[in-house]
């Protein structure tokens, strides 16, 4: 028998949560902020020079501003900048999904975002990653899921895993998100991505 008090309990709000340079038209992450009911795209003030500050700041406004928990599906230097989070806005996250994580050491635009921290993250995560990511060599997305004790998937040839990469509706993406989500939520890529 359900328990009354999680019976009304809020479904979690999925919060999308871009890379440097944002994610275009066909991204799956566009995909899924278009298609999937009561999700929150974050939009920061400034996609092509990223300040660490200004990013976590708008993301951890997103999350606070949402109804109950959230389930984060993140993506390049969105991954980092959940894992800069404060621990007061970490406790609102479900679940997340951390796709391709960028190696802020990398490249000079995106130091601010350096070091990368290291701490164990108070939820439960998914790291997928690439075996060719250009942005971040596997061995280091390896160590950040050991880092953060997310669950790792590896992907064989997956570039950036992004419209570039062929990354267009993502199915695989899609159930790895359900899985953080819940069992009462159960869209399906022809569901919840087909055109409206």
């Amino acid at each position: 028998m359900p328990n009354p008090e999680t019976r009304h309990a809020p479904a979690p709000t999925v919060v999308i949560v871009p890379g440097w340079r944002d994610s275009g038209p066909g991204h799956w992450q566009t995909l899924w902020a278009e298609s999937l009911p009561g999700a929150r795209r974050v939009v920061q003030d400034d996609w092509a020079s990223p300040s660490r500050e200004a990013w976590v700041a708008t993301l951890a406004r997103t999350i606070e501003e949402a109804p109950g928990p959230v389930v984060i599906a993140a993506h390049s230097l969105g991954c980092i900048a959940t894992a800069h989070l404060p621990p007061e806005t970490a406790a609102r996250i479900q679940g997340a999904l951390l796709v391709a994580p960028a190696d802020p050491e990398r490249r000079a635009v995106l130091n601010a975002f350096a070091p990368v921290p290291y701490a164990a993250l108070p939820y439960r995560s998914i790291l997928v990653a690439s075996s060719n990511d250009p942005y971040c060599p596997v061995r280091l997305a390896g160590a950040f899921a050991r880092a953060w004790g997310s669950e790792f998937v590896r992907l064989q040839c997956a570039g950036h895993i992004n419209v570039a990469s062929g990354h267009g509706e993502w199915p695989l993406g899609l159930a790895l998100l359900q899985s953080l989500h819940g069992p009462a939520w159960a869209p399906t890529p022809a569901h919840a991505l087909e055109p409206a």
